[in-house]
């Protein structure tokens, strides 16, 4: 039975149920709360009260919804985070259907107006608020980039081989480890294991004792123990591998493919060909063999076809290929000759044979044929026989004369061969070699009647007569050849004509060498180009050790300009170091006679007159000199030089007085000074000094000298002011700024040495010395890392300054130091210094030859550097021989260097004045450490 009460008056309404929405009726409903005004409850009551109650909840919540939208119109004017109440047209609250009129646009003109004031104001504080705000924020939180920003910068000091050794990052984590494969494991193979399976794969044909004696396959007993043959076990394995030998070898006339003693040995060198390998081998055999059977005439498809086989490792197979090739091409040598080449020696000769028949006229099979052979019968038979079919074969017949031993057998066949070969320019010339001299010439007559364009045959007849002594002949020859040859049609350039005159000098014809390039040094040029030109092939023929060819350049262009001081000195220097002191001698005399004013020719002669022990006739050129120039510097000096290396004191001084009144350079007055310094006169030096210093305030060397001699005998007070005055008149000197610097240090003013060489660079900008100086000074301060940091510096303003790349390279650790070498070279490979330190990182780990190769390099790239001169020779008197000593020695006393650090202070020294190159070189040694 159903209640009389509904069931579903005491519970809740379902989802979206609203109360008489079926008979039309609808709830209160305001814009801010879009839906129906309806009791959230579940009983039903008087609905009189819950209306009243509705009415007020309604107003109440208009109201409160009218004052939270004043509320946010006037939280808009202090800051405007709601952007729906800026523009009324896009004004979707509470008054966006009130009428948009002029009031409301100039009411909000002037709230625009008030809020970009306010916002002016404010706006100075709010940018400081969010900037203080943001630093805060990064400060909590910095970003990654600026987390890692130093050790980015850092990165920019690793060098390349620092990059390249860097360690991969493994996977650690455990299981992800490769755990080993038990299965890729292999153990060797016990002895019983064999010969268990020897016993399981052979055959047996009679009963063993152990059946003979039980009667049957009966289990023995227990302690009748199995014993294993080692011996049985060898001598089975070594019959067996000679089955195998027996197997594999191919008797062919009585020889094999296979050697027993080494065949180990060679699998050893037995390549293991992969799959895919053997992939492309098959797909190549399958396309050659579709060539050689659609055209069979194709003679390259078969020695494909038999390479491809002989790769492979089928050599029967490769035979049996080119001998089908054969058969279907028997007119391809190529074919015959791959076929004797893959054969043996004896095979090879019956397939030339064969060849030969099918082949008469080719020239290649012929030749294999003679070089199958061993003895020098058979080859004169077969290559007699091979010009019975090709006569005219220039290859037979110079084979067939090599093959001779008796010189007239080889002129009666060169004599046939011109008949038969006549335009043959290698056997007329090979005939006129081995007939005499009058035979010779009627030889090369005919051979230029059958070949009048080979100049050949003219330079073998200027020869032939320069052999016979007629050098005029000689240069008529190839003056006639010159002109012959260009009626001929067939013109030589210049270029092969000097080609041709080297080759004369290789030979030994130097007469028809000079008369190539005086004939023809001048083809082809204009008159303004001569000098320059003829400058460059000599050079270039030194530069190929054609000296005679160079000489003979030099003495024609000094015939066409007689007064051309470049072209004189250029061949005396080519005669002082390629030819002797008596042709440099004639050719300096010849020089100063027609350049009288050439002061260097005229110092080079008297030189060479000074080394060679002739004082006397070195003094004779200098008085010729001074007539020739009375007011020469270079002349009064080496005068002065002269008489003072030879102890000749007061002449010396006597000609500086003379030089001063006359010439009066700056020079004169510093070898003036240093010459009473040198004599200990340090008075008259200063006095000198001081009268020199006022005519030449500039000159940086005087004020150098000045201060030394301070230095040494005044104080370091009175030097101090004369450096002061020193660089103020000279700021780029260099040596003055570092000679300043080096004075303050004496005295122990490290601060002081310090700001002078930091005053210097800044006169002087991008200057290695100072800066090296400045690193030193605090590296003798103890401050390394100050130096490092100079250097540093340094570097990146010279990156280019081998001098500072060396001081780097040694203030690296040990375990470095040829890493920074590597980037040293990189920066200044062509740099002595550099090289001579890497050539002493190669000394200190005892690879001498690689220091020796790197020392080596250094003296030839600057031979003037007397330091690398030094290192090399210290080098050898600890690894060298006595020999290698004394190549070095005559090798630096030959560059007579002037420059290097140490070098230049051991030269310059008082106490080593008059010595020579090898003593000095022999003091710089023993100094260097």
């Amino acid at each position: 039975m159903y209640s009389v009460t509904k069931d579903f008056m005491n519970k809740e309404a379902p989802p979206n149920y609203v109360a008489g929405l079926g008979r039309g009726a609808t709830g209160f409903t305001t814009r801010s709360d879009i839906g129906p005004a309806r009791e959230v409850t579940s009983k039903r009551v008087n609905r009189a009260p819950y209306e009243l109650f509705l009415k007020i909840t309604t107003y109440t919540r208009l109201n409160f919804h009218i004052t939270h939208l004043l509320m946010k119109k006037v939280q808009q004017d202090e800051d405007d985070d709601d952007e729906r109440f800026q523009d009324p047209d896009n004004e979707t609250g509470l008054f966006s259907s009130a009428p948009y009129e002029e009031d409301d646009e100039e009411a909000d003109r002037i709230y625009d107006a008030i809020d970009q004031k306010m916002d002016e104001r404010r706006k100075a504080r709010r940018e400081a608020r969010e900037k203080q705000e943001l630093e805060k924020y990064r400060a909590e939180r910095p970003k990654i980039q600026q987390q890692f920003a130093d050790l980015k910068r850092g990165l920019a000091a690793v060098t390349d081989d620092e990059w390249a050794n860097l360690p991969d990052v493994g996977d650690l984590v455990g299981k992800n480890r490769k755990k080993t494969n038990l299965r890729e494991r292999y153990y060797a193979v016990p002895d019983s294991l064999l010969e268990k399976a020897k016993q399981e794969s052979q055959y047996v044909t009679q009963l063993d004792v152990q059946q003979q004696k039980y009667g049957g396959f009966t289990t023995p007993a227990p302690d009748s123990g199995m014993m294993t043959n080692f011996i049985e076990i060898g001598q089975a394995r070594d019959k067996v591998l000679s089955l195998k030998l027996d197997q594999i070898s191919d008797s062919v006339s009585g020889q094999t493919t296979v050697d027993p003693k080494g065949y180990l040995t060679d699998l050893n060198s037995v390549v293991i060909k992969s799959d895919a390998e053997i992939g492309d081998i098959k797909k190549a055999r399958l396309l050659l063999n579709s060539v050689i059977s659609t055209n069979p005439k194709h003679a390259p498809g078969w020695i494909a076809a038999a390479r491809l086989e002989e790769v492979a490792g089928k050599l029967s197979q490769a035979r049996s290929i080119i001998s089908k090739g054969c058969e279907e091409c028997p007119k391809s040598e190529d074919v015959w000759l791959e076929a004797a080449r893959l054969n043996t020696n004896e095979n090879a000769k019956t397939i030339l044979a064969n060849a030969v028949r099918h082949l008469p006229q080719s020239v290649k099979i012929w030749l294999q044929a003679v070089k199958l052979e061993t003895d020098a019968k058979s080859k004169k038979k077969i290559l007699r026989r091979a010009l019975e079919f090709v006569p005219n074969s220039v290859k037979l017949w110079k084979e067939a004369v090599n093959m001779e031993d008796n010189p007239s057998d080889a002129r009666i066949l060169l004599a046939r061969a011109t008949e038969l070969v006549p335009l043959s320019v290698d056997l007329w010339l090979a005939l006129a070699h081995l007939e005499t001299y009058e035979n010779a010439k009627k030889v090369l007559n005919k051979a230029r009647t059958h070949i009048p364009t080979s100049h050949d045959i003219w330079i073998a007849a200027a020869r032939l007569e320069e052999q016979q002594g007629n050098e005029k002949m000689t240069d008529k020859i190839i003056a006639r050849a010159v002109i012959v040859l260009s009626e001929k049609g067939s013109v030589l350039g210049r270029e092969q004509w000097l080609q041709e005159a080297e080759k004369c000098e290789q030979k030994g014809s130097i007469g028809t060498c000079q008369a190539i390039v005086r004939n023809t040094i001048g083809m082809g040029l204009d008159e303004q180009d001569k000098k320059a030109v003829w400058t460059e092939d000599a050079e270039s023929c030194v530069a190929h050790k054609s000296i005679e060819t160079a000489r003979a350049i030099y003495a024609h262009a000094l015939k066409i300009f007689p007064g051309k001081k470049s072209l004189w000195r250029r061949a005396a220097f080519l005669e002082k170091s390629y030819g002797t002191g008596d042709s440099l001698e004639e050719l300096l005399q010849r020089a100063v006679r027609f350049c009288p004013q050439a002061e260097v020719l005229w110092l080079m002669g008297a030189k060479e007159k000074w080394l060679a022990g002739d004082v006397d006739g070195a003094r004779a050129i200098l008085t010729e000199a001074f007539r020739a120039n009375p007011n020469s510097e270079q002349i009064w000096l080496a005068a002065v030089k002269l008489e003072a290396e030879n102890g000749e004191y007061e002449r010396a001084r006597m000609l500086l007085q003379k030089a001063r009144e006359q010439a009066g350079t700056e020079k004169v007055w510093m070898k003036s000074i240093v010459l009473e310094r040198q004599l200990g006169r340090t008075d008259e030096a200063l006095s000198m000094l001081d009268e020199a210093l006022a005519k030449y305030p500039t000159f940086d060397k005087l004020w150098m000298i000045r201060g030394q001699i301070e230095e040494e005998k005044r104080g370091l007070p009175v030097a101090r002011a004369t450096y002061n005055k020193a660089v103020k008149n000279c700021p780029k000197s260099v040596p003055l700024w570092i000679l300043s610097s080096r004075l303050e240090e004496k005295a122990g003013l490290l601060i002081k040495a310090r700001a002078t060489l930091e005053r210097g660079r800044l006169l002087n900008p991008k200057i290695p010395e100072l800066w090296c100086e400045a690193v030193r000074v605090e590296l003798r301060g103890n401050n390394v890392n100050m130096a490092k940091a100079l250097l540093a510096k340094a570097l990146q303003e010279c990156p280019n300054s081998g001098l500072l790349w060396s001081e780097a390279i040694f203030m690296e650790p040990r375990a470095q130091r040829k890493t920074k070498s590597v980037d040293a070279l990189k920066k200044c490979d062509n740099d002595p210094i550099v090289i001579t330190t890497v050539a002493r990182l190669f000394w200190a780990e005892r690879k001498v030859a690689k220091a020796r190769t790197w020392f080596e390099k250094s003296v030839k790239v600057n031979p003037d550097m007397g330091d690398s001169w030094a290192w090399l020779y210290k080098f050898e008197q600890q690894h060298g021989t006595e020999q290698h000593q004394q190549d070095v020695i005559s090798r630096c006393v030959a560059a007579e260097p002037h420059h290097g650090e140490e070098w230049q202070v051991v030269a310059k020294d008082m106490k080593n004045v008059g010595k020579n190159t090898e003593e000095l070189l022999k003091m710089v040694a023993e100094k260097l450490s």
